[in-house]
């Protein structure tokens, strides 16, 4: 295996440095639970979305057609990332970070950039986040209104239990974004974009009026400890 020194220090170039990366990968990233289990479900015929590949998977992937790997993470400085980064490159696969967070509402750039970004990669993709249920869920929606031409209405169903996404938990204010949306744009004309790029579309505002559960919190944040 080959790669490249990167900042957070796992040198990919020597058996130590990769050593090291994989121990980190499989205890601080949990990857050992990802290694018979990923999340995968394609939502199109040009794109699946995913939890965190391991290297060998994306050499399955890529055997089976995907040309792009959609990073929603961000964690330049992880394990998970050096590993993912070397692994696209001797496959010949485009890396292309976009990160989102799973407890926030999306930003307005973020929703346009999203909107830009399935315009203009190469298909077939992959989209992946941690545990493939909350990023890879509101951008799968945003994916199915702005390149399946879907309602938001029909859209909103990428971020359900099958994926494991929880909405009761913090990880639910992107349901809730949504969700202010079919409540107070729809009925009043307005498209998803249009109520986006509108005075009405306050992300720090809705974030402070959502509210989750006891029993939601305590499954996402201390039991499945989602990142």
């Amino acid at each position: 295996m080959t790669g490249e020194t990167v900042p957070n220090g796992f040198d990919l170039t020597t058996a130590r440095g990769r050593r090291r990366a994989y121990a980190d990968y499989l205890l601080n990233d949990h990857a050992f639970l990802r290694l018979g289990f990923s999340n995968a479900h394609w939502i199109s015929d040009e794109l699946v979305r995913t939890n965190q590949p391991w290297p060998h998977q994306l050499a399955a992937w890529k055997q089976r057609g995907v040309k792009t790997v959609i990073n929603l993470r961000g964690g330049f400085d992880g394990s998970f990332y050096a590993l993912e980064k070397a692994a696209c490159a001797r496959l010949g696969l485009e890396l292309v970070n976009f990160t989102v967070a799973s407890r926030e509402v999306p930003s307005r750039a973020q929703v346009l950039g999203a909107k830009a970004l399935f315009q203009t990669i190469a298909y077939p993709a992959l989209m992946h986040c941690k545990s493939g249920a909350d990023r890879a869920g509101v951008m799968s929606v945003l994916y199915m209104h702005f390149r399946q031409g879907k309602t938001i209405r029909e859209a909103i169903d990428q971020l359900g239990l099958r994926y494991l996404h929880v909405k009761q938990g913090y990880t639910g204010v992107l349901d809730y974004t949504f969700e202010r949306y079919l409540a107070e744009g729809e009925p009043a004309g307005l498209s998803f974009l249009e109520w986006v790029e509108s005075p009405a579309y306050d992300p720090a505002g809705m974030k402070a009026q959502f509210r989750s559960e006891i029993w939601g919190r305590l499954l996402t944040e201390t039991l499945l400890r989602r990142e």
